[in-house]
């Protein structure tokens, strides 16, 4: 999904695209693993709550 996105993706973004229900219960499920992606180097965070993939 990030190898295809044009620009950096919110975590409501990608829980949709993975045909996740929109409650925010999901939502910050998702944006927990968007972060730890980050630590891990995988993503960056390009202005707060903004996620892409790193270059």
């Amino acid at each position: 999904m990030f190898n295809e996105a044009t620009g950096p993706l919110r975590a409501k973004d990608v829980c949709q695209s993975l045909g996740h229900e929109l409650r925010p219960k999901n939502v910050k499920g998702v944006r927990a693993k968007l972060k730890r992606l980050v630590k891990l180097g995988i993503l960056t965070e390009a202005d707060t709550g903004n996620f892409t993939r790193k270059q």
